[in-house]
């Protein structure tokens, strides 16, 4: 049986940027969103459009947001970022009008490959669609999409789509019942 050989991990291929507008990132990143302090969302969502996210009206970022590559990032209008939320923009994370991403929630279009013995990088998108609310706590992993008005439920992991309207809970999250939708 053979054995991770971490000497021989190699992601060159993989090419997030140039390496002066990542490290740019990082500074303003640490500075505007992932602090305590707070600067407005308005000003928030100038710097992640000068930074190459498309950012639509009305979204709401709360504080201590940490974003990688926020080039790779899509917010639709009046979407909410809550406070403490990890959005790891290693490949494409794409998020429709009226979601809600609850604190401390973490966005994953990344993982390594446990599989190979070099232990490899994968990345892949995520697509959360319009009004989809991500719980607290909860985890969305590399290639899912949640699709419309679907929620997953604090504290859960979303490793596989999540159907339209479905509300799922758990490590590894199962549909539990059908969202309806008052007026």
């Amino acid at each position: 049986m053979s054995k991770v050989d971490l000497s021989i991990y190699d992601n060159s291929w993989y090419k997030p940027g140039p390496k002066l507008k990542r490290v740019s990132w990082y500074i303003v990143n640490t500075l505007v969103f992932d602090t305590y302090f707070s600067l407005g969302s308005g000003f928030k969502r100038a710097v992640l459009r000068f930074f190459g996210a498309k950012i639509g009206k009305g979204v709401i970022i709360k504080p201590k947001v940490n974003i990688k590559y926020p080039w790779n990032l899509e917010v639709d209008n009046h979407s909410w970022i809550g406070e403490g939320v990890w959005i790891d923009c290693l490949d494409k994370v794409i998020i429709g009008k009226n979601a809600c991403i609850s604190q401390g929630a973490l966005l994953l279009s990344g993982n390594h490959d446990y599989k190979k013995v070099s232990f490899d990088l994968i990345i892949d998108k995520i697509v959360i669609e319009d009004g989809v609310w991500i719980g607290a706590k909860s985890i969305v992993t590399l290639g899912v999409t949640c699709k419309s008005h679907a929620v997953l439920a604090t504290a859960s992991v979303a490793s596989k789509d999540l159907e339209s309207y479905g509300v799922y809970s758990g490590n590894p999250a199962i549909k539990v019942r059908e969202r309806s939708i008052e007026k």
